[in-house]
Parts: structure tokens; sequence; C-alpha cells
């Protein structure tokens, strides 16, 4: 699983979610399991994540490849380039350690 941690202008919050609603479309496109973006809601206002799962480095590879030729993506791109509401994006790979889980019960 992928995850991103991105430091956001807090004034540039609007844009990181127009961000995240054009990949919530292009990168299921391209291959990849999005589990989601995460923008600021409470707490800190620079904080966003995402997070999305990929079966290997070599499929990541492939999966970004078609995110840079895709026309959602690469508009994405530029919109965050020209916009510049991202200061600074971390990612990293981790395995799920947990499973598997219980079931959940509710009160």
């Amino acid at each position: 699983t992928c995850f991103i941690r991105y430091e956001i202008d807090p004034f540039g919050k609007a844009a990181f979610e127009e961000y995240a609603r054009n990949w919530g479309q292009a990168i299921p496109r391209c291959g990849a399991d999005l589990i989601g973006y995460y923008a600021p809601h409470e707490g800190s206002a620079t904080t966003a994540y995402a997070a999305y799962n990929i079966e290997s480095l070599a499929a990541y590879e492939a999966y970004r490849a078609r995110l840079a030729a895709d026309p959602t993506g690469k508009a994405n791109y530029e919109f965050a380039k020209r916009e510049r509401f991202i200061l600074k994006e971390d990612r990293m790979f981790l395995k799920l350690a947990s499973g598997p889980h219980a079931k959940l019960v509710l009160p």
C-alpha cells in the first residue's frame, strides 16, 4: 500500500480537494486501487494524506507511466504545479501487519 503525506498551503485546501477529486477519477482508471485522499478537517490545517493499493514495484512503475499519459493525470500534475498548493510530498510503501481483522461489532 502506498501512503502519501502532503504538506499543503493552509490557504490551498480547496485546491487540494479539487486535486484529490481529479485523482479519484484517474488513479483507478490507471490501475491502482485507490483507498482515498484525505484533506485537513480538524487539527492540522496543512497535513493531508492519500493511500492506494498496488501489487508490486513493477506494477507501480507501469501504473505511474499510465498516470502520466492519462489526460486527467497530466492535467492534474499541471494544476498542482501551476497552483503550488502542495509544499511537500512524502511517499512510502507499507504492508498490512494486523490482518486478518475480526468482524466489526457495533454496540
